[in-house]
């Protein structure tokens, strides 16, 4: 059993849903919690261990808590949804992410430092420019097609 208290994050973009468990596994408290307030709330606590889904917003957040001392846990999605209850909702989902904090083997996703974020970005841009420069290409090459203008596969035709 660990000594340490568990609390379960379920993120979102304004309001989150907080959890927080004792070392024997009770619920404390399963509360909603706004964005401004979320940094306070956490630095008020002893130190825990704060588990979340691996999300949009996550790595941010895990940098914030890892910072005032807590132990922070990225679990990737498909970890958490077996062990929602219920129908699904804010306070089944943070019940669910701390119960998948606790299974013995789990892979958390590791925390990302601000530069790995920055070259996951950049990356993510180019693709998305390559591939919106491939469409165009194609779309002009079919237009031109209709007025009998053949042109070759590729860009480099230019």
């Amino acid at each position: 059993m660990n000594k340490f208290n568990t609390i379960a994050i379920d993120l979102a973009k304004n309001v989150f849903q907080v959890c927080i468990l004792s070392p024997d596994r009770t619920v404390i408290q399963n509360k909603q919690v706004t964005r401004a307030k979320l940094p306070s709330l956490l630095a008020n606590q002893e130190v825990s261990i704060v588990a979340m889904e691996a999300c949009y917003s996550s790595h941010y957040w895990a940098r914030v808590f890892s910072d005032m001392g807590h132990k922070v846990q990225l679990i990737p999605a498909q970890h958490v949804k077996p062990f929602v209850r219920g129908n699904k909702n804010d306070r089944n989902d943070a019940l669910a992410i701390a119960e998948a904090s606790w299974r013995p083997n789990l892979k958390c996703v590791p925390l990302k430092t601000i530069e790995q974020q920055d070259i996951q970005a950049l990356h993510r841009i180019r693709d998305k420019l390559i591939a919106r420069r491939t469409s165009i290409v194609n779309q002009v090459r079919g237009l031109l097609s209709e007025y009998g203008v053949i042109m070759p596969t590729g860009i480099c035709w230019i």
